[in-house]
């Protein structure tokens, strides 16, 4: 029997790329994008805004009248801030933390009571690196971020009974859409202190976006992921220095990590 999908945020980067290949791999996909966008034509594509959720529930409903199951959840929708904590607006902040962090559990709230009574499912929630570390002038970003680890390692002993396994995606530096459309903000009305460390910071990040690695690739590891009978809790899904740096995280004294960190962003 196909497994039913349902994965947010599908109009480009990650969300198309695990949509389309997940489909041509004979799955039955249901994709959302907040705006209409096109598709591959095996994907089904609905309209949905993750912090809606009236929106998330109806369409949900939508699957489970026509498919009777939803197997697999594949939280992706999300969006990126950038500039210094005390910079960003206030709005900004709050939109954030509503599409990465309750956009998230508009869908899972939704979608656990069909997986709770069918006896299985799989959520997939997509994290970063940044939900690892916190990241320079990007803080609301791994903020929201490290909300979705907490919360999924919370729910993965909540749902044990229920066979429904929670996995966390890790990806380092992809080259998608993320960088230009990231909400970046280096000075405000009245403070512009930051300005010269945010354009020096967010240039080596950028710099690092645009050399990473292609959406595909996360594509491919996640279809080989659901095909694991017993998937692990995480996938750290990075160059190997990104890698690297995930375990020296836990290694090291937090001010030897920092001063690498500090060292990377260039800040002294």
């Amino acid at each position: 029997m196909k497994k039913v999908v349902f994965i947010t945020g599908i109009s480009s980067g990650f969300g198309k790329s695990i949509a389309s290949m997940l489909a041509q791999n004979a799955y039955i996909v249901y994709g959302t994008c907040r705006k209409p966008c096109e598709h591959d034509s095996k994907v089904n594509v609905l309209l949905l805004d993750v912090t809606d959720l009236q929106s998330v529930e109806k369409n949900v409903n939508l699957v489970l009248e026509k498919e009777g199951r939803i197997d697999i959840l594949i939280n992706n929708a999300g969006m990126h801030t950038g500039g210094a904590a005390e910079v960003i607006p206030f709005d900004e902040m709050k939109l954030q933390m509503e599409t990465n962090f309750f956009g998230f559990m508009n869908t899972i709230r939704s979608i656990l009571p069909a997986m709770r009574k069918q006896g299985s499912g799989r959520i997939l929630n997509v994290s970063s690196i940044g939900g690892l570390m916190g990241l320079p002038f990007q803080s609301y970003y791994s903020a929201s971020k490290f909300a979705i680890e907490g919360v999924s390692e919370a729910l993965r002993m909540e749902l044990r009974a229920f066979n429904i396994k929670v996995i966390l995606i890790n990806p380092g530096d992809f080259h998608t859409h993320n960088t230009q459309n990231r909400l970046n903000h280096s000075t405000s009305d009245t403070i512009d202190a930051y300005k010269d460390q945010f354009q020096k910071t967010i240039d080596i990040i950028e710099k690092d976006e645009t050399k990473g690695w292609a959406p595909e690739i996360l594509a491919r590891k996640i279809v080989k992921i659901l095909e694991k009978k017993n998937p692990a809790r995480r996938y750290v899904i990075a160059s190997f220095e990104q890698k690297l740096a995930v375990i020296l995280k836990r290694i090291m004294p937090g001010c030897w990590f920092d001063s690498i960190l500090r060292g990377h962003y260039g800040i002294k």
